[in-house]
């Protein structure tokens, strides 16, 4: 079944970081929660108080990111950020966003100020939230600088507690006490260029901020109907479809946009989500219909009389975390996937799971348009490179310009085991660049004795990867099998795993 890999079983519920019981706030549970536990999950990260949870592993963390510095400086993990702190530069990848805006400014009448908040994390347990204030055109130039996703450096940011009641009814629930604030004159925001830190990073963009056990499922929340009108809750589904992004003007002339996005899970077939912000309206514009899996933190769910169901909406709370790769939690070998697959013929749910397994084939040292390809942005086709036309004939782009062309990584590897080999399992777009460490134009760069050294690298480690797979009549072998994570295996964790599994 689609959730079996989320859930195993009931169990009290733990509360995580920045939720009102953590924080000592009375809270009255809503109803029909459905949460799991995630025996991986809880060995390695169980989320709770942040001081609870400093393990080795955040430690080793936090210490590799003080390894590098910028400008001179040393890095200050989030964990160490203090208001007496002196000059801090800090580094983290931007997890969440909120659109900037304007407010009548007090002192100056009839003039507005800006403001801008965004949210970075810098190691499993530590995020913050980075708060800029001033004229419009530097909020806005700098909430244009960077998109969800993005590793960034800040330096000289003004750090302040957080009034936890105040501050968070508007923005992210965050696990650090502080908050950053970035001004005009003496702070700068940056795009991170140092390649191995950023790599260390990209590694967080799928964790999600909440216990990955603590969510309800489309079914509990149509269930209960208005009895969770209005509530905050988590949501973990998969994308159905993603619509157009639709412009308005409001009774006062005030514009504005929305996307409805609709949701699925194995207990209904279709939720409606709605995106009113124009940064949660571009993050959805890149989700893969029946592919991409989202944990929503902080959705807001009510009643929609219109349409006499329950429905979502994304607010400026809402951190969304695209496919969850700690939420799959159940490790197979290649043979015991294809059993599961055997099993499932017929069904429309995707498996999910992690194989300790080598890449067989592996052939990034062939001709660049077999690995890199060319789509259209707005439909997502492939585009005939040589007039630039989709071939989507149901496309109205025509002839498009390089704005409206996207090249991400997209070919073909197998993986095997001592049990087998899965044949055509797809590696494309951040997952590819992440797994190689390097963008598209920094491969084409690469010389083919650079190209061959990190396919031997791959050929000859044994990897920890995460799978999705599906079935499908259009696929090469009858299955659609693609990787959501993939890197070398600590050989300890690899041994320790695979002894408990039987070889079929």
């Amino acid at each position: 079944m689609f959730f079996r890999l989320f859930v195993n079983s009931h169990q009290q519920r733990n509360y995580g970081v920045g939720q009102p019981e953590a924080q000592g706030l009375p809270v009255t549970s809503p109803p029909g929660r459905r949460h799991g536990q995630s025996k991986l999950w809880s060995r390695t990260f169980n989320v709770g108080t942040a001081e609870r949870n400093q393990t080795p592993q955040t430690h080793r963390f936090q210490n590799k990111m003080m390894a590098f510095g910028s400008s001179g400086q040393n890095l200050v993990p989030i964990s160490d950020l203090h208001p007496n702190s002196a000059r801090p530069c800090v580094a983290g990848i931007v997890i969440g966003k909120i659109d900037a805006k304007g407010f009548p400014d007090r002192k100056n009448i009839g003039t507005e100020r800006y403001t801008f908040t965004f949210t970075i994390r810098d190691c499993p347990v530590y995020f913050i939230n980075v708060v800029s204030w001033g004229r419009e055109e530097y909020v806005r130039g700098l909430s244009n600088s960077f998109q969800i996703g993005d590793c960034v450096v800040i330096e000289n940011p003004l750090v302040q507690a957080k009034d936890v009641e105040k501050e968070e009814r508007f923005s992210p629930s965050t696990s650090s006490s502080y908050k950053l604030l970035v001004s005009e004159n003496f702070s700068t925001v940056r795009l991170c260029h140092d390649l191995e830190l950023e790599s260390r990073l990209l590694s967080l963009l799928h964790l999600p901020v909440k216990d990955p056990q603590d969510y309800y499922s489309l079914g509990d929340i149509v269930h209960n109907g208005q009895s969770l009108n209005g509530n905050i809750i988590n949501i973990l589904a998969s994308v159905r479809s993603v619509g157009e992004q639709k412009y308005f003007t409001t009774a006062d002339r005030r514009k504005g946009q929305r996307c409805e996005v609709k949701l699925f899970d194995e207990t209904v077939p279709s939720f409606l989500m709605s995106c009113w912000d124009n940064e949660s309206i571009q993050l959805a514009q890149t989700w893969i219909p029946r592919e991409t899996v989202l944990f929503i933190a902080d959705v807001r769910v009510n009643y929609d009389s219109f349409r006499n169901t329950m429905a979502a909406t994304v607010i400026s709370k809402t951190i969304i975390t695209t496919n969850p790769v700690q939420s799959i939690v159940d490790v197979f070998t290649v043979q015991q996937l294809k059993n599961k697959l055997m099993d499932s013929v017929g069904k429309a749910e995707p498996i999910y799971g992690i194989i300790y397994a080598y890449i067989s084939m592996f052939n990034i040292d062939s001709d660049n348009s077999k690995i890199i390809k060319s789509k259209c942005g707005r439909c997502r086709f492939l585009i005939d490179v040589g007039s630039n036309v989709c071939t989507n004939p149901s496309c109205s782009s025509g002839t498009l310009s390089p704005s409206s062309i996207i090249t991400n990584f997209d070919f073909w590897v197998d993986v095997s085991d001592h049990t087998g080999t899965l044949q055509s399992c797809n590696l494309s777009g951040s997952i590819a660049e992440k797994t190689l460490g390097y963008t598209t134009h920094e491969f084409c760069s690469l010389t083919e004795e650079q190209r061959t050294s990190l396919k031997w690298k791959f050929l000859l480690e044994r990897c920890k990867i995460y799978l999705k797979l599906l079935a499908s009549g259009s696929a090469r072998n009858g299955v659609r099998t693609s990787l959501l994570s993939c890197k070398v295996a600590d050989p300890e964790e690899a041994n320790q795993m695979l002894s408990t599994l039987a070889i079929f």
